[in-house]
């Protein structure tokens, strides 16, 4: 260890409570740690141990359960889950582009972030960066490649990003797309892929209330009915059961978006991370059961099963 000021050699001068080494010039006294590597660009976590952490992440272990199964402090897994959303972000818009599809559903899932929307004060009635927020999912209904994303408020802002973002995605051969009845779906759909798809929604009719009902009862769905938009749609093709089952996996995936517990995100940014990396890892690195391989590999954007340090590099 050679000393900075003085450029000469340093002597040995005991270990932090760490237990990294330190080094002490003698001619100026100043002490330094030995040098260290910092494969997570900037973060001294040892890339083996970051990617058991984003392993649990994946699988709906808590940021606290983490931090006790693994001695890493809570601000560093969150650091490591911001690192790894960036990098999620930027892969998914690399390489999931012009993709040949055949069948795409469309549908959203609940979330929110700080607090629920009708625990918002009267101050907070304008902040869009806490409250309710959707996360839009876009699956290719036999490769099950989840095609597009996109996070924000149930409107018709958020539903043209989403549209716009799954034109490119998708190549511009013909195909079938399904969604709910979300009204601002008509509008983006017709602006944005106009001649490019048939489209069709499909609407459920739940059954009312019944008396004394608990209160987190799942509604019963008494009948489905589908309306052809534009094109020439098939009915035997008009379905959301792929992207709905999808919602499923985000709820036991993601923790945040758990249902009925503790956990939420306090910040949009890392919601957002987190629904990156899952869907990075969904596409490219589970195995899906029914495909017996991934989802980017049935699509073929890949040839293999990655691992979860190929999303970070």
């Amino acid at each position: 260890m050679v000393c900075h000021n003085c450029r000469i050699n340093c002597g040995r001068y005991g270990r932090d409570r760490h237990g990294h080494q330190r080094y002490r010039c003698h001619q100026c006294s100043k002490t330094f740690l030995e040098p260290r590597e910092k494969p997570l660009e900037g973060m001294y976590t040892p890339l083996e141990k970051g990617e058991t952490i984003l392993k649990m992440l994946v699988e709906g272990i808590s940021i606290r359960s983490i931090e006790r199964l693994t001695g890493t402090h809570r601000d560093t897994i969150m650091r490591l889950l911001a690192l790894a959303g960036e990098k999620c972000s930027a892969l998914m818009g690399r390489l999931i582009v012009n993709v040949p599809v055949k069948d795409v559903e469309c549908d959203e899932i609940w979330g929110f972030v700080g607090k629920k929307e009708g625990h918002k004060w009267a101050h907070e009635a304008n902040d869009g960066s806490i409250g309710d927020v959707y996360t839009f999912v876009a699956i290719e209904r036999n490769t099950k490649l989840v095609l597009n994303f996109a996070l924000g408020r149930r409107n018709q802002a958020t539903t043209d990003a989403f549209i716009e973002g799954l034109r490119d995605a998708t190549s511009r051969d013909p195909y079938q797309i399904t969604t709910d009845g979300f009204s601002p779906y008509r509008s983006a759909i017709d602006n944005t892929l106009c001649g490019r798809v048939d489209f069709a929604q499909l609407i459920k009719v739940y059954r009312s209330d019944r008396e004394g009902e608990a209160r987190y009862s799942p509604p019963e769905v008494v009948a489905t009915e589908s309306f052809p938009i534009t094109g020439n749609p098939d009915p035997k093709r008009i379905c959301t059961s792929i992207v709905e089952r999808q919602n499923l996996t985000m709820r036991m995936q993601i923790k945040r978006l758990a249902r009925l517990t503790l956990c939420f995100s306090k910040k949009w940014e890392n919601l957002w991370a987190a629904i990156c990396l899952h869907f990075a890892w969904y596409n490219f690195c589970r195995i899906h059961r029914s495909l017996r391989v991934t989802p980017a590999m049935e699509a073929g954007i890949a040839d293999h099963v990655w691992e979860v340090a190929e999303l970070l590099a």
